[in-house]
């Protein structure tokens, strides 16, 4: 993989909030963009996916700069384990080097979202040993999304609630029981979900969640993705008016 960024933190970094909460908490990712930024260079699909890793390690920096407390990072869907074996494995092995590089800085908490019985067992034991090992860490809340669907996230969390109300009799089904059942179980729901490469649509991707999220969608690849798009982003969230439906 191609070098890290040499300023990842060690320790908790004095930060710049947005003020009284005009800016978003959690802020979701779908990074789109790499293999096209790779064909748009002349470069192998890999490089791509180097280049959007280390551009996630920059777009951490940028959001605890400003507040943000919580990130989500759609890294590998279950659509995405269709891919060619040759970009996949790297794809794979991009994303564990990722992992272990961030819990080593030994900053952020890591989550892992997705079913780690799709992955290969070294990237499941990587994410599994990162969430484990930084849970006690003073950082942002990161999350990265990796074998992860939406629509799989709600049949989960289906099969889970069925199975509790065989068990336990006058167990309801709420709401709230069925946010607890998810993956993101004690997590805030996004206030932000934020797309690049110029395509318009979730794709599966945390679809109970993004219910009352935000949309932006950002027109340039993800390894070009700079602090400048994340400000646009976040001017174009605080210029909205999030009613909830009232």
């Amino acid at each position: 993989m191609s070098t890290p960024p040499r300023d990842l933190p060690q320790q908790r970094n004095d930060r710049r909030d947005l003020g009284p909460r005009k800016g978003p908490r959690h802020v979701a990712f779908i990074v789109d963009g790499n293999r096209r930024w790779a064909q748009a260079h002349g470069h192998p699909v890999e490089q791509g996916h180097r280049e959007g890793a280390d551009n996630v390690c920059r777009a951490l920096r940028w959001c605890e700069a400003v507040g943000i407390e919580t990130t989500t990072w759609w890294l590998l869907s279950t659509d995405n384990l269709n891919r060619a074996a040759g970009e996949l494995h790297e794809l794979l092995d991009i994303i564990s080097d990722l992992t272990d590089r961030l819990a080593a800085a030994g900053h952020w908490r890591m989550r892992h979202l997705g079913d780690p019985r799709l992955l290969p067992s070294s990237l499941a034991t990587s994410l599994r040993e990162a969430e484990a090992g930084t849970c006690r860490n003073q950082g942002p809340q990161i999350n990265f999304a990796v074998g992860y669907s939406g629509r799989e996230d709600i049949l989960a969390a289906a099969r889970r609630l069925a199975h509790q109300a065989v068990k336990s009799a006058g167990f309801t089904v709420s709401e709230r029981s069925f946010a607890q059942a998810l993956s993101t179980s004690g997590l805030p729901d996004p206030d932000l979900v934020i797309r690049t490469s110029g395509e318009q649509r979730l794709s599966g991707f945390m679809l109970w969640q993004a219910a009352l999220s935000e949309l932006y969608f950002c027109p340039v690849l993800w390894p070009d993705f700079t602090q400048s798009d994340l400000h646009g982003a976040l001017a174009f969230y605080g210029a909205r008016q999030r009613r909830f439906g009232k």
